[in-house]
């Protein structure tokens, strides 16, 4: 008797957190889905629009506490599509932007199983559009950068170049070392009075969009009780948002000292 082929994985963005920022397709497959392998910050809003006979299975990660390791993630999603069970892994924001999307795509071809990439509107993407902060923009920045916060060895780190004049950074999971990334960026030449944007739950009800400059990130962070997830955006562009000056002397032209 013949092996039964795998059925195909999609590894599927559920996009920022908005439901209606789901692409078509991804809709269409979290509908149709027999089983959903999701992450802690995939909204419950996105869930709810899966069918009430798939089983969801969460596999939350957080800071230093993961609900399930990676390679055990890897062998459940390969798992379950040898059961012939159409499998959506899905992720917040986009897969292939620190989702670890391409970890598991390698795994399930490894396993001889097919596997289905749908892109997802990035957190940055989604969290930059509401607080209406241009990632780029004509007088202020010309080239962006996505890096992650929580790397270890943080202060070696060769991030000479990716912020600055005409530069934007844009910082995911950085909330827990804001004051270390602050001294890295200033420690490499980046200006103290450079504008800076917190931008928490991202397209979402209850977003956020913080802004100050760069000597005072890390004590912004603590003094408005900043919650993962978080973006971090360094750069001119962050004087474009609609934000909440949290900085007192605030100024146009970055120069204004750091208020008490």
């Amino acid at each position: 008797m013949a092996d039964i082929a795998p059925a195909t994985v999609f590894l599927v963005g559920a996009g920022p957190g908005d439901p209606d920022l789901l692409t078509i397709k991804a809709a269409r497959l979290i509908a149709s889905a027999d089983v959903i392998v999701h992450d802690g910050l995939v909204s419950a809003e996105i869930l709810a629009l899966a069918s009430p006979d798939a089983d969801l299975i969460s596999v939350a990660k957080q800071r230093s506490r993961h609900s399930m390791p990676q390679e055990a993630i890897n062998a459940l999603i390969v798992e379950l599509a040898r059961e012939q069970r159409k499998v959506v892994r899905l992720k917040g924001g986009d897969p292939f932007i620190f989702g670890r999307g391409g970890e598991e795509a390698a795994a399930c071809r490894a396993a001889g199983v097919p596997v289905e990439i749908v892109p997802g509107i990035s957190a940055a993407m989604g969290a930059a559009a509401q607080a209406q902060l241009p990632l780029t923009h004509r007088q202020a920045s010309s080239a962006v950068s996505f890096v992650a916060g929580q790397c270890k060895g943080l202060s070696q780190q060769d991030w000479s170049g990716l912020a600055g004049k005409g530069r934007t950074l844009v910082i995911y999971m950085g909330v827990a070392t804001a004051a270390d990334i602050a001294d890295k960026l200033i420690a490499d030449g980046v200006s103290p009075s450079i504008p800076v944007a917190v931008l928490e739950n991202g397209a979402r009800a209850d977003m956020r969009s913080l802004r100050t400059l760069l000597a005072d990130l890390g004590d912004m962070v603590q003094r408005e009780q900043v919650k993962s997830p978080a973006l971090i955006v360094v750069g001119e562009v962050a004087a474009h948002a609609i934000a909440q000056d949290v900085l007192t002397g605030w100024s146009q032209e970055f120069g204004s000292e750091i208020g008490s």
